[in-house]
């Protein structure tokens, strides 16, 4: 079991994959059950590494050619780039929490609607929070194969977390 990195939030990998379990889980009729539970462990260490920044779930959840195919400016593609994401995010909001509200699965697609919360407590684009709360919302679709991500297209409320940082005034 993988401790979380230095910055990261202060949980371990069993209670960062707990704290991502979806609230509701819908599947297409018929599903193949193999690829559904491939799919539901790679989605939870995923979602668990949103967690906590484990190195050991980032790699129990992605393939080496990972692809993300909404990739922010700056950020590098394959692996690394979650991994650098991931660090920022809890340098920023270091009790930042990632919960799946809902998670669809379709084939080797995973469509999750995901929450995220914490405080503003680190730093984050030059700015020092001062326990500002965070509560913002995305959607990931996640593509599985030999049960590991490959591919990844998501969308985050970036407004709204800037808004909650002071990066961005409120209208």
């Amino acid at each position: 079991m993988s401790v979380p990195s230095a910055g990261a939030a202060q949980v371990d990998d069993n209670t960062a994959i707990q704290i991502a379990q979806p609230r509701e889980t819908i599947f297409e009729r018929g599903a193949d059950r193999k690829l559904f539970a491939e799919s539901a462990t790679a989605a939870d260490n995923f979602y668990g590494f949103w967690n906590n920044g484990s190195q050991s779930l980032l790699d129990a959840a992605i393939s080496k050619e990972f692809v993300d195919h909404t990739l922010p400016a700056g950020r590098p593609q394959g692996p690394t780039g979650p991994a650098i994401a991931s660090r920022a995010f809890l340098a920023a909001v270091p009790d930042l929490r990632a919960e799946v509200v809902q998670r669809l699965f379709v084939g080797d697609r995973v469509v999750s609607h995901l929450r995220f919360t914490g405080h503003f407590t680190g730093e984050f684009m030059s700015r020092k929070g001062n326990g500002e709360p965070i509560d913002f919302i995305a959607t990931d679709i996640l593509r599985v194969r030999d049960a590991r991500i490959t591919d990844n297209w998501h969308l985050e409320d970036n407004l709204t977390f800037l808004q909650q940082i002071g990066v961005i005034l409120k209208q």
